[in-house]
């Protein structure tokens, strides 16, 4: 399994990568969140142990980041911070599980084999809402049958729409998981981008597939039967 390691401790991220490499697994080291969450984000893991107190990025707003495009990830928080309520913000954020410093390897193992041997929960490779296929690993999107092609960052648009279909998504919510914490909020580059998006899907009323709820944001609309 290749597994991702964010923590900025470097002895202690060195003997983690060295217990789980002894363990068969391939790992990654990042040491600040910045570039852990883009490790995150564009490789392909079965896992991340993810540092709360992180130079660059704190480890929630990483965290968050994940969860935005990668819901089903599995991440095990590890951190110092022992105080309940930091346990539940990191476990309400998406966490999957909890460790405090100091642990024991041992410790630290087993529930990374809880995680990596649960029921499945990683993405399916192929999205479907009404009727638009997205395939995640060719990165061909069909509507009604008919290939549609997008630049990368128009993908990236419609594939958080697919993954919340007929939702009403803010635009925070959207910059937030497409272009990442630094955008402008007075920016109207998503305004553009969902443009693009409708011209090429065919966008015309009432064949747009994607909804513009007013003052919040918008919804990729799946008809009813």
């Amino acid at each position: 399994m290749r597994i991702l390691v964010v923590e900025d401790e470097r002895t202690l991220a060195s003997f983690i990568e060295h217990s789980l490499h002894a363990e068969g697994h391939a790992v990654t080291v990042c040491h600040d969140g910045p570039s852990g969450e883009a490790a995150a984000l564009t490789g392909d893991y079965a896992l991340v142990l993810l540092d709360l107190t992180l130079p660059g990025r704190d480890g929630l707003e990483v965290l968050g980041a994940i969860r935005a495009r990668l819901p089903e990830l599995p991440v095990i928080v590890l951190t110092a911070r022992a105080a309940i309520e930091q346990k539940v913000q990191g476990l309400d954020r998406g966490a999957n599980d909890y460790v405090t410093k100091p642990f024991s390897f041992e410790e630290l193992l087993a529930r990374v084999r809880s995680q990596l041997r649960a029921p499945s929960q990683h993405k399916s490779s192929v999205l479907e809402a009404a009727d638009i296929t997205m395939d995640l690993r060719t990165r061909r999107v069909h509507r009604d049958g008919q290939e549609v092609t997008f630049t990368a960052r128009e993908f990236e648009v419609l594939e958080y729409l697919m993954r919340h279909p007929d939702q009403v998504l803010s635009r925070e919510q959207i910059l937030n998981a497409v272009w990442g914490f630094d955008f402008d909020p007075g920016t109207k580059v998503l305004e553009v981008y969902i443009g693009y998006l409708r011209r090429k899907l065919g966008g015309a009323a009432p064949s747009d597939p994607i909804e513009t709820v007013r003052n919040v944001g918008y919804r990729l609309r799946v008809p009813r039967e």
